[in-house]
C-alpha cells in the first residue's frame, strides 16, 4: 500500500515506524514522533534506555510528549517521575516556573514545578527525560528547574536525537532523527 503523504522509516528498539514528514518552515521539515498510544514502542524503547542509563533517584520530565516514557521507565524501574507542568494548576503549591521554546511550538512556553515536587528533588540524582531531544531548550529548561530544586543531573535520556543533538556528549539516545532541509 502506498504512502499518501511522505514519511520517513524510523526503527528503533526492535521495532518499525513510518514517521510523516511535517514542515516546521518554508525551510525545514521534521519526521513527525508521536508516541503517544504507541504502547507497544513506549515499552520497548523504556526498557532499551534503562539498559543505558546511569544510577539516578527520580526521573524528571516535561508535559507532554515526555509523560509516555517517563511513566513506562518509572514503571519498569519503580522509580518516581515528577512531571513538570505547561501551566500553574490550581493544585499547585508556590510553582515555580521556566521559559522554553521548543522547535515543536509556535510560543514561548513555561514549565512550572510546585513546592512539593521542589522539595522532592532536592539533593536527588535525577535523570532528565524527553521523547525527542533537538534544539535542548526543553532539556535546558527542566536541568534549570532541576538546579533551582537542589537536585543533582546525572543524565539526559531520550528515544530519539534529533538533528545536531546527536552530537551532545551529556545525551543517551536510542536512535538519531534527521531533519530534512529544502
Amino acid at each position: 500500500m502506498t504512502q499518501p503523504y511522505p514519511t520517513y522509516e524510523l526503527k528503533v528498539a526492535g521495532l518499525t515506524r513510518h514517521l510523516p514528514i511535517c514542515p516546521v518552515n518554508k525551510h525545514l521539515d521534521i519526521a513527525g514522533f508521536v508516541i503517544f498510544s504507541d504502547v507497544e514502542l513506549t515499552i520497548a524503547c523504556a526498557a532499551e534506555l534503562l539498559k543505558k542509563l546511569p544510577e539516578y533517584d527520580v526521573l524528571l520530565t516535561a508535559e507532554s510528549k515526555g509523560i509516555p516514557l517517563a511513566y513506562e521507565m518509572s514503571r519498569q524501574s519503580g522509580k518516581k517521575y515528577i512531571l513538570a507542568r505547561k501551566s500553574k494548576k490550581l493544585y499547585m503549591r508556590d510553582p515555580v516556573g521556566v521559559d522554553v521554546k521548543s522547535i515543536t511550538t509556535e510560543n514561548v512556553q513555561t514549565l512550572y514545578l510546585d513546592s512539593g515536587d521542589m522539595e522532592y528533588l532536592n539533593g536527588k540524582r535525577v535523570l532528565l527525560v524527553d521523547d525527542v531531544v533537538s534544539t535542548g531548550e526543553s532539556i535546558a529548561a527542566l536541568k534549570n528547574l532541576c538546579n533551582v530544586a537542589g537536585g543533582d543531573v546525572v543524565g539526559i535520556a531520550a528515544i530519539l536525537a534529533e538533528g545536531d543533538a546527536a552530537d551532545r556528549k551529556d545525551l543517551i539516545y536510542l536512535e538519531k532523527l534527521p531533519l530534512f532541509f529544502k
